[in-house]
């Protein structure tokens, strides 16, 4: 495939969303770099700074925080915050069960 990755609202990213980017990436590298990735960006509402992959799991930080790993359940809009992406995986083929 010939997809394209998208950036968001990171134009010019503060010291706590870079901090928080360097986490992201580095648990990109260090969990899950066999997955693509579909975007990177802010989240103005939330703070976060994310790695949205193409599986359906996000990996973010606020604030230059920790990472947490996300996966939503688009049936009812929940959002589940996870420690690790093992959880986030787990989570997530329970959700697409």
């Amino acid at each position: 495939t010939n997809r394209k990755m998208e950036i968001y609202n990171l134009d010019n990213p503060a010291y706590c969303e870079a901090i928080g980017l360097s986490k992201v990436h580095e648990a990109y590298a260090n969990e899950c770099v066999k997955e693509e990735i579909m975007q990177i960006g802010f989240n103005e509402n939330s703070g976060y700074v994310y790695i949205a992959l193409e599986n359906g799991v996000s990996i973010c930080s606020m604030l230059g925080q920790e990472v947490e790993y996300l996966v939503t359940d688009f049936e009812d809009g929940e959002e589940h915050f996870l420690d690790t992406y093992k959880e986030a995986e787990e989570k997530l083929e329970l959700i697409n069960q």
